[in-house]
């Protein structure tokens, strides 16, 4: 397995809905299988024990089914989805969720290797490294919308940023914001000194942690100084490293 693979789970009660997910990915040599799973509740044990990227994920499925296991996971852990499932109603309460892709079952080969795609320009836009902008005034203050009120709010103020569709959740001094504008975006506008991304969908400003301690599988948990945890992801674990100094 090369260290750029996409590590997939896959997800479904069905043994031939697997096998079909097996041989569709066969030819996909970039994204490597790490485990199956027979229901949601082996989903949730597999995915903190093997931290995948990717989810492809049935939906009706004994006990809890697809869209319940997904509210059980952290935002800032959550892999990407790719819905499989027989039934189309789900697709506009699948893409609401989060999932990039879905995919009705029978699995056709070339609607697949669609999917796969999305996924994997999904996946090199995570991989690039975060970079200064090339301007050297970075932003200072954020207009955000609260009711029929602009509220502004200094950058200083900001804890961490997590990303929510087309929207952003902006922590500061205890209140939450609602901003629209992608965190991409957002990053590249903030002082690279002093907000670190640590998850494909949260930035985090160095002055508020207090603690980062190490996990499992080269992840590890950031907690700031009003106690909240957050994820540091293995693959925005060397930057945290060198801002951090961490070991």
């Amino acid at each position: 397995m090369s260290a750029a693979s996409i590590r997939a789970l896959l997800v479904d009660d069905e043994v031939l809905a697997r096998l079909a997910l097996r041989q569709a990915l066969a030819a996909h040599a970039d994204v490597a299988i790490v485990g199956e799973c027979g229901n949601a509740a082996e989903a949730l044990q597999a995915i903190q024990a093997l931290a995948p990227d990717l989810l492809f994920l049935d939906i009706r499925m004994p006990g809890m089914d697809g869209f319940k296991l997904l509210h059980q996971l952290r935002p800032q852990a959550l892999p990407m989805v790719v819905f499989t499932t027989a039934y189309g109603q789900h697709a506009l309460r699948a893409f609401d969720a989060g999932a990039l892709d879905y995919v009705l079952k029978p699995i056709d080969q070339a609607r697949f290797d669609q999917a796969l795609e999305r996924v994997r320009r999904h996946w090199q836009g995570l991989q690039m490294p975060a970079v200064a902008p090339v301007h050297a005034n970075h932003l200072q203050r954020i207009s955000v919308r609260v009711g029929e009120h602009i509220r502004v709010v200094a950058v200083d103020a900001i804890d961490w940023i997590r990303a929510d569709g087309n929207y952003v959740q902006i922590h500061a001094d205890g209140a939450r914001y609602l901003h629209r504008e992608t965190l991409s975006h957002l990053l590249d506008t903030l002082d690279p000194a002093r907000f670190l991304r640590i998850h494909r969908g949260v930035i985090v400003n160095v002055e508020r942690i207090r603690e980062v301690h190490p996990l499992f599988n080269g992840n590890a948990e950031i907690v700031l100084r009003d106690g909240t945890r957050l994820d540091l992801s293995r693959r925005f674990r060397a930057g945290a490293r060198v801002v951090l100094g961490l070991p």
